[in-house]
């Protein structure tokens, strides 16, 4: 059995002290294997949102140790940590973070612009991604000429240009119609078909049930961490923990 690619021992995240302490991750054992796709779920306050920044390296924890790809990354120095995130980790966010006076080109080649990729490669691979993405025919458009839905793909584009062996997603659909959530919800099975481990936070059923597997988080702590999508019934389910 292959080692996990995000594994939690015994991580928390504790903000404040005394009277004002919250936990907002409490002893939290996780392990999420490579070429997994899994959904974070859980009620407002449950801790979700907190475990992204881990598992992003965007936080550190408070006590506890988190392993990515092997390699304890709780404790590594900040330039170390954005190395990671550059290299390893592609983020899609709710809202799509393109700069405006940039091509759609352009802003997938940014991730490349950092990691240092030459100039040749760079234009190689980010009109690959798009059209990976289904933006062949729009690489010269800016983010103002494009559609919700075609922004998200230019996001999600600029997220798999370094090849990453983590799709992060928080709440990709969010701010997406019907359609095109479903568009996008395709596209992240494709790259998951490809064998890009894909971690989605989600607060949407009909999102999360596009996952493999469900993590249940409440009050800082996981409550279930194979819940099957197909028991996600109603947003009355959702009320009490799985």
């Amino acid at each position: 059995m292959p080692s996990p690619l995000i594994e939690f021992r015994n991580l928390q995240k504790i903000y404040g002290e005394g009277n004002t302490e919250v936990r907002a991750l409490w002893k939290v054992n996780l392990a999420i294997f490579p070429g997994e796709y899994c959904a974070i779920m859980g009620p407002s306050g449950s801790g979700k949102s907190t475990a992204m920044n881990m598992i992003g390296c965007l936080d550190r924890p408070t006590a506890g140790d988190y392993y990515f790809d092997q390699q304890n990354v709780a404790t590594l120095a900040d330039s170390d940590l954005a190395h990671i995130r550059n290299r390893k980790i592609g983020f899609v966010f709710q809202q799509f973070h393109l700069l405006s006076q940039l091509t759609a080109r352009e802003n997938v080649e940014l991730p490349m612009v950092y990691a240092g990729v030459a100039k040749a490669e760079r234009r190689q691979r980010s009109l690959a991604a798009l059209e990976q993405v289904g933006l062949g025919n729009r690489i010269n458009n800016r983010p103002t000429q494009l559609s919700g839905g075609q922004q998200q793909r230019v996001a999600i584009a600029r997220a798999i240009v370094n090849r990453p062996l983590l799709l992060l997603a928080d709440e990709p659909t969010g701010a997406l119609d019907t359609h095109t959530t479903e568009e996008v919800l395709k596209i992240f099975a494709d790259l998951h078909a490809s064998g890009i481990t894909v971690v989605m936070v989600t607060h949407e059923p009909d999102v999360a049930r596009a996952s493999q597997r469900i993590i249940w988080f409440k009050d800082g702590e996981v409550m279930n961490d194979h819940l099957h999508p197909a028991d996600l019934t109603s947003l009355t389910t959702l009320g009490t923990a799985p």
